[in-house]
């Protein structure tokens, strides 16, 4: 059974270990997240108690999803906009499911839960951007997200070759529909 949840900045930093597993094997796996290869699950505790903090000043939603035994198999972040002009919109990032546990839906209950969590917050606005070609942007086009352009190499995979990244939005909330 996967259960699908929000952590706060305790239950963040108890996860780290589980948390940086599914980064690092992200990372190792090829996806352009921000991190070179080689990247260990050590070389992620860092990220992840930054994350963490964020989760505890408010300014990050965290939600895992977890198997029968509470381990962390995905994860997705939502960050909010700080600037005064934007309090309606939110980032989403680093939608991250192990290897090991992909094919089982959980892209889009992470992604289901993360949406309703923002729109809980006041959101409407939800921006992302991803690896052009890469398998997560059909994903978001599945679930509804909306293509608006392509930047060309944007950034780099973990092995250091250049990546385009495609950028999407999604109207939430009472803007929805």
């Amino acid at each position: 059974m996967t259960a699908i949840r929000l952590l706060n900045e305790q239950q963040t930093l108890a996860a780290l270990p589980d948390l940086s597993e599914v980064l690092a094997d992200c990372v190792e796996g090829g996806a352009s997240l921000g991190f070179m290869s080689p990247y260990r699950p050590d070389d992620a505790i860092p990220f992840w108690q930054g994350v963490a903090a964020a989760v505890g000043r408010g300014e990050v939603l965290l939600v895992v999803a977890e198997d029968g035994e509470g381990r962390v198999l995905g994860t997705v972040q939502v960050g909010f906009a700080t600037k005064p002009n934007q309090p309606h919109r939110g980032d989403l990032m680093k939608l991250l499911v192990h290897r090991r546990a992909r094919g089982l839906g959980l892209s889009r209950l992470l992604m289901e839960a993360a949406e309703e969590a923002a729109a809980d917050a006041g959101r409407t606005l939800l921006v992302l951007d991803t690896a052009t070609g890469e398998p997560a942007e059909k994903i978001y086009e599945r679930f509804g997200w909306s293509r608006t352009g392509v930047i060309p190499n944007y950034a780099l995979f973990p092995d250091g070759r250049y990546c385009d990244t495609t950028i999407f939005y999604k109207e939430i909330g009472r803007t929805a529909g």
